[in-house]
């Protein structure tokens, strides 16, 4: 990790600046899944400590972010789609963002705790932890496993949000956290197939770079096939029904096809037309996994089994 401060006669660091460094896209992710988490338990919860529950993860996941951009500055400013980040475009301060880190961390672990209760905040610490160091500092440089493993930190979330209301753990948190988890090697791995050239110049070991392409799309479509089960048990719990079942079916044949259009083209055909299945793929996953959130929603205000 290289230590980039702000560079001379770079532009002063505005309020956005400071709110990019939080991963703004990101965190909507951490708030809706966790919003959904906290909303389908079977534990009724005051809306004022709903909200503040809510925001304190958000900001949590903030301060994930801002630790994450404050060690990767070095790879942001040689990778093309990240080179406009406040680190390494020299807005904002290495270590500033490295305080406003742990400012944040520490903030939102104890106001959760007292918003919540302490089980959640020591999950929310524990999250913090393992993006910030487990994955960024450690697994990202290290092993092509990088986002299996670290994408553990994104699938917390829900779990922490049904912590939240619950105090504890339960089959239904497990598997939204297993949804996530699952979903996010092919929702990476389909991106990197069209960023390869980024990742090998920033020297991270992303599958595509330490394995090629052609076992990045095995390892794809065989992730879309592992996660289905999981997606779809989630529908035969508590918090599943009718709904949820119908769009997580559709949802993940959808997603299997596109695995299998992604395992079966070649590099020749995938170059030729701009990666154009690639890409499709990725969009899709976005979608993919907002709408098995959006089915729980739907099933809850509907009703569940």
């Amino acid at each position: 990790m290289t230590d980039i401060n702000t560079y001379e006669g770079a532009p002063e660091a505005e309020f956005r600046d400071f709110v990019a460094l939080l991963k703004p896209r990101v965190m909507s992710l951490v708030v809706f899944t966790a919003f959904v988490g906290l909303w389908v338990a079977p534990v009724d919860v005051h809306p004022f400590i709903a909200f503040c529950s809510v925001l304190f993860i958000a900001l949590g996941g903030g301060a994930s972010g801002a630790l994450n951009m404050w060690y990767d500055a070095d790879i942001d400013a040689v990778m093309r789609r990240t080179q406009g980040r406040p680190i390494p475009a020299g807005r904002i301060d290495g270590n500033a963002a490295l305080s406003l880190g742990l400012i944040l961390a520490g903030f939102a672990v104890m106001m959760l705790g007292l918003a919540a209760n302490w089980f959640a905040a020591g999950f929310l610490a524990f999250t913090i932890f393992f993006y910030a160091v487990v994955y960024t500092i450690w697994l990202k440089r290290w092993t092509p496993q990088n986002i299996v493993i670290g994408g553990a930190a994104g699938a917390f979330p829900p779990m922490i949000g049904w912590a939240c209301a619950t105090g504890g753990i339960s089959i239904e948190s497990l598997l939204m956290f297993a949804l996530i988890f699952f979903w996010t090697p092919p929702h990476f791995w389909a991106l990197a197939l069209f960023m390869k050239s980024d990742y090998h110049e920033a020297q991270v070991p992303m599958l595509t770079v330490t394995h090629g392409r052609p076992a990045t799309r095995r390892h794809i479509f065989a992730y879309t096939l592992v996660l289905a089960p999981f997606a779809i048990w989630l529908g035969l719990t508590s918090v599943g029904g009718p709904i949820y079942l119908a769009a997580s079916v559709v949802l993940n044949a959808l997603f299997i096809h596109g695995g299998w259009q992604i395992l079966r083209r070649s590099e020749d055909a995938a170059l030729a037309d701009g990666y154009a299945v690639e890409r499709r793929v990725f969009k899709l996953s976005l979608y993919y996994l907002f709408l098995h959130f959006v089915a729980l929603l739907a099933q809850n205000l509907w009703g569940t089994w």
